[in-house]
Order: structure tokens, then C-alpha cells, then sequence
């Protein structure tokens, strides 16, 4: 199997793209990992790498202030375009990329193209649970706006994934709402909910957001508006609690010392809130495999990355997708 990285997208590429996919490519010799990016860049750094490693040359970068729709347009040898090019054209089977996210998601839809039956793709990260097994949640940011229909697609591809991707014989799937009666929530939810109900998935129901970190659900579907508020209020609350602690253990010598013994418990909780353990968000319902990794990702995501694209592939992800929503 081939996995394209392009290895000028995110914060601090393109060493860290190097680094991971360096390590992925010992790790699994099964895979071929394309580097795409600027050959005089990468090159170097690829002295005594695997030979199940190599280089696809691309002149352009889409740059995080980019406007997506028209980067992708104008940038044709942009390294995230050319790896999208490459899974169209089934050079690769699989992209990878920490770089612009609208651009990722443009990227998905005018290169690599939609998947027939399905109206909007879908970007779908792992959000943290206290039990370690990450609840996978659709939509967090690639539309804004849903329809009833869409949620029910959101729905069925995140059962897929899950089953195929994390081995969940049968993933239950919640809808986010404010309230855990049927008839609670907006239009939007109250539609959606009698379709989830006749989908074929294993629906538990409407799922408050102060339970999503319990694991009260495998799979968690909601627009792309309230999924990214509630994405990014997650985060935004990780990070404070963490910077709150760090004051509070390194406030006196007493504090330091009771920092000392709770040091293995906090990074284990750590360590459940990182997403760094899950590499990356699958954006579900296009003709190819196309994983976001998060901008400030570092060797450790990219190669975990390619672990979920990996075991993607294995299972036949995407044309599990495809054939499951023919039949709708």
C-alpha cells in the first residue's frame, strides 16, 4: 500500500513530516510512504532511509493564510494538490497532510472528488475519552450547515470507520444534543433523529456534550458548526487546566514535592487528551483515503498518521463506505 505525505504541510514541516514518516516506514515494511514536497529540501535528510521511502517532487506550497478554494485552483504543484493528484490517479493509495485545513478539505473535493451517494464529506477526529477509546465525532468543521440526510451519511461512514479502522464490532452512535429525550433539540435534530433511528448502525440515541468524555458513544454526529465549538472548547479547557496545575505544582517547594509523586498519574491523564495518540482525522466520504493531521503535529502524530491510514486501507474503508451508502 502507498501513502502520500505531503511533507510541506504543518507548523514545522518539513522535518517533522521526515522524522515521522522515517519511523513509520522502519515500523511497517508493508507500506511505501511518498514524500511530497521539494526534492533539494528532503532529499538530505533521506541519506540511509528505508527503501520503502521515496520523493515526489512538487515546486509549490499552500501556505495557512492561504484562501483554500483558490490555492488549490492556482497552486496545481502545491505538494498537498500533487498528493491528492496522486490518490486520484491511484499512484497512492492514501494522502496525508498537517497543512491548511480548508485547503485539505478543497483538496478533497476538487481533486480527489466526492464519493458517489454522498453530499458532503465529512472531517472526523477522535475526541478523548476517559476510558482511552476516543469517541470518533462528524462533523467538526468541514460544513457549517447540515441537513437531516447528512447527519444520517455522517452517521453510517463514522459506524464504518470504526468497525473497520479500530475493530468495533458494533459502534453505538449518539447524536449531539441538549438533551437525552427523542424530541429535544433543534429542527435539525429532531428530523435527524427518527433517520438515525431506521439507519443501519447501532443508534443510542441523543448525547449530551458533558457526557462525550465519559464514552458514552463510539461514534458522536453533529454539524460542522457545533462540532468545531465543541471541538475547540475541549481543547481550549485541556490546555487551561494544564497551565492552571503547572502554576499551582511549581508555586512552592511543597507544591513541587506533591508535583513529584502525582507526576505519573497526571501524565497518564495526559496522555488520554493527547491527540497526538490518534494521529490524525479522516475526512470521510471522498473516492480516496484523506487524513488531516493537526498543524502542530510532531513525528509522533505523522507516524500514527500512518498507522490509521494504514489499517484504512487493510480493511477497505473506503469502499465499505461506498457500498453501504449504494444501498441506501
Amino acid at each position: 500500500m502507498r501513502i502520500a505525505i505531503d511533507a510541506m504541510g504543518g507548523d514545522a514541516a518539513p522535518d517533522i513530516n521526515i522524522q515521522g514518516a522515517i519511523e513509520a516506514a522502519k515500523e511497517w515494511g508493508d507500506v511505501h510512504i511518498i514524500l511530497v514536497g521539494d526534492e533539494k529540501r528532503l532529499a538530505p535528510a533521506l541519506n540511509g532511509a528505508p527503501s520503502n521511502l521515496s520523493i515526489q517532487h512538487a515546486s509549490e506550497v499552500v501556505l495557512p493564510d492561504d484562501e483554500p478554494v483558490r490555492a488549490v485552483r492556482r497552486k496545481k504543484d502545491a505538494s498537498m494538490v500533487v498528493a491528492g493528484r496522486l490518490v486520484k490517479e491511484g499512484a497512492a493509495d492514501a494522502m496525508i497532510s498537517a497543512g491548511n485545513t480548508g485547503a485539505l478539505m478543497a483538496t478533497g473535493l476538487l481533486v480527489v472528488g466526492r464519493m458517489e451517494g454522498i453530499e458532503r464529506p465529512a472531517l472526523a477526529p477522535m475526541i478523548p475519552t476517559m476510558d482511552g477509546k476516543g469517541t470518533l465525532a462528524l462533523d467538526l468543521g468541514a460544513n457549517m450547515d447540515a441537513s437531516p440526510q447528512h447527519l444520517m451519511q455522517y452517521a453510517i461512514m463514522g459506524s464504518i470507520y470504526r468497525q473497520k479502522v479500530h475493530g468495533l464490532e458494533r459502534p453505538r452512535v449518539g447524536l449531539l444534543n441538549v438533551g437525552t429525550e427523542e424530541m429535544k433539540g433543534n429542527e435539525l435534530t429532531k428530523a435527524a433523529f427518527p433517520l438515525l433511528s431506521e439507519a443501519p448502525i447501532h443508534f443510542v440515541g441523543n448525547v449530551e456534550s458533558r457526557d462525550v468524555l465519559q464514552g458514552n458513544c463510539d461514534v458522536l454526529v453533529c454539524d460542522g458548526f457545533v462540532g468545531n465549538i465543541l471541538l475547540k472548547t475541549m481543547e481550549g479547557t485541556a490546555g487551561t487546566i494544564f497551565s492552571v496545575l503547572k502554576q499551582e505544582f511549581t508555586s512552592s517547594l511543597l507544591s513541587k514535592l506533591a508535583a513529584a509523586v502525582l507526576k505519573p498519574g497526571l501524565s497518564r491523564f495526559k496522555k488520554k487528551l493527547d491527540y497526538k495518540e490518534h494521529g490524525g482525522a479522516p475526512l470521510l466520504g471522498l473516492n480516496g483515503l484523506v487524513l488531516k493531521s493537526h498543524g502542530s503535529s510532531d513525528a509522533k502524530a505523522i507516524k500514527n498518521a500512518v498507522r490509521q491510514a494504514r489499517e484504512a486501507l487493510k480493511n477497505d474503508l473506503v469502499v465499505s463506505i461506498s457500498s453501504e451508502i449504494s444501498r441506501k
